[in-house]
């Protein structure tokens, strides 16, 4: 343990900067920074690229290398690692004995760092083979931000771009202040701890430990994108956030409409996840995290149509995804449905002036290269829960036949859309479906009778004929014997309950096909 100094010779607010080391991969805003520090007589300091930026823009700037005496070395692995750097960014200016020693030794000081980290997560989601991964490790950018973000009565660290225009200002009124000195070291050790996880979250993840294929700690970096009007509710406070590397909700480029609310973003989140279940073309309506309808078709406009279908009352007030882009045939089935949020990939630019004419209509696009996630987290008091996303859909070749004749391929195709769709209810989920559409949804209950009775209630005269999809097993055949009551022709279930006998001598005594998957979708 290292013990703490003694109480420091003086202490200061305001902190001029008068010296500036600046390495940064992401060149956005460099030149600017340069020209502002140069022309307010502040000595540059930098390495490769950025100082040939700096020097190509006409600035003067001394290599690293001159501070230290040594090259970059190493194919540029070793650069900023040297005690002429580390001592003048450490150095801390309170104490006489630190400024001795800076003199004694030759070092001039820092007062402002300016760094960002080798793109390691840009790398990895590139594709990019595990050596070039590796290379992009930074190892002397992390430690000139944590050891300035250390020294911040002192040193000011910078690392990202957004923050040059407060150095700029601060550079004008004669320096830093502590306060904006430890907010900007809160940033940076947030900055490098995001860095970390994505390292080793890639690490474990291309050399995995163990046979379960879970990492034996979980790392999770995120920033926050922004600050809610508040939360679930008016009482609560409320903020999103983006992981590092993430392609979902949180990063969907906000084209029109109200600010989203904690709420749309965990329904826009539960539509895309359930429209993206379907190979398609396919539109999922969301009302309080679960599907009020969900269709496909040959278009989106048809699939809308028919998801909408399914319960237009619910549906008032929802929220819509699309797994295809928006076209104007799908904005004109939608536009006079009162909706919160309409999320796709992407919308025509005749789709878009026809759904803006509704000014608090939120509309977002899911980012490039949208996939769902391999894995997902979940919060539970002290700690998190995580498993693999439920993507498996067992195909119907695969099904067991318990009950009646085989279906036929129309029947066939019902039942395996209202599997795949069923997934997306809430548990106890039973969902009704004809012609790739869902007609009657029963989700949340305690008891699956009552998914059954409020599935076929939703329904009405829809349900003769239909087909069913239970997320579980039957455990009695109760639930069933609803279903059969109302005039269900085929149904597909999990199995796999000890009343299976019970529950296929009803299906078989009703003359109905009834098939087991020997998998569940449980959605709690």
């Amino acid at each position: 343990m290292v013990s703490a100094l003694p109480a420091p010779d003086r202490s200061f607010d305001r902190v001029a900067i008068r010296r500036a080391l600046i390495s940064v991969s992401d060149k956005t805003g460099l030149v600017m920074l340069a020209s502002a520090l140069s022309a307010a007589g502040v000595a540059l300091v930098s390495t490769g690229s950025t100082c040939q930026t700096i020097r190509d823009a006409g600035f003067e700037v001394d290599d690293v290398s001159a501070v230290t005496g040594f090259p970059e070395s190493l194919d540029g692995r070793v650069k900023t690692l040297h005690p002429s750097i580390h001592g003048g960014i450490l150095a801390d200016r309170r104490y006489d004995s630190h400024l001795d020693q800076l003199a004694e030794l030759g070092i001039e000081p820092f007062d402002l760092i300016v760094v960002n980290l080798y793109p390691f997560a840009a790398t990895v989601a590139s594709g990019a083979d595990a050596a070039t991964a590796v290379e992009n490790i930074d190892i002397g950018g992390p430690a000139m931000v944590r050891a300035a973000a250390k020294n911040h009565h002192n040193v000011v660290i910078v690392v990202d771009p957004q923050d040059y225009p407060e150095i700029i200002d601060a550079v004008v009124a004669g320096g830093t202040t502590l306060e904006q000195r430890r907010i900007l070291a809160g940033r940076a050790f947030a900055h490098t701890a995001g860095y970390d996880a994505a390292v080793a979250t890639w690490m474990q993840k291309e050399y995995p430990q163990g046979e379960s294929g879970f990492a034996p700690a979980l790392r999770i970096a995120a920033d926050k994108l922004d600050t809610l009007r508040y939360g679930e509710n008016a009482h609560q406070s409320g903020a999103i956030y983006g992981v590092h590397g993430g392609s979902g909700i949180a990063q969907a480029t906000h084209l029109h409409g109200k600010e989203m609310s904690y709420n749309n973003y965990v329904d826009a989140d539960a539509a895309v996840r359930a429209a993206f279940d379907h190979d398609e073309p396919a539109v999922a309506i969301i009302k309080h995290a679960n599907p009020c309808g969900i269709a496909i078709g040959a278009t989106i406009a048809e699939a809308h149509a028919r998801a909408h279908a399914c319960d237009p009352v619910s549906a008032f007030g929802g929220v819509i995804a699309a797994n295809r882009t928006i076209t104007k045939g799908a904005a004109e089935s939608i536009v006079d449905v009162f909706t919160e949020v309409i999320v796709a990939p992407g919308f025509d630019p005749d789709a878009l002036e026809i759904l803006t004419s509704k000014k608090n209509l939120r509309l977002l696009v899911l980012p490039e290269g949208f996939t769902a996630p391999e894995r997902e987290v979940r919060q539970v008091s002290g700690g998190f829960l995580v498993q693999d996303v439920d993507r498996f859909f067992a195909p119907a070749a695969e099904w067991t036949l318990v009950s009646g004749s085989p279906a036929d391929a129309a029947t066939l195709a019902d039942l395996e859309f209202a599997w795949r769709a069923c997934r997306a209810v809430k548990s106890n989920a039973i969902l009704l479906a004809r012609a790739g559409a869902s007609i009657g949804i029963g989700m949340g209950q305690v008891n699956r009778v009552d998914s059954c009775r409020l599935a076929v209630s939703r329904a009405g005269d829809r349900v003769a004929g239909s087909v069913a999809a239970s997320d579980a097993f039957f455990p009695f055949a109760d639930g069933l014997q609803v279903l059969l009551d109302a005039g269900v022709t085929a149904i597909v279930q999990p199995g796999g309950s000890v009343r299976d006998e019970e529950v296929i001598a009803a299906a078989t005594s009703a003359g109905i096909t009834m098939y087991f998957t020997g998998e569940r979708h449980f959605f709690h």
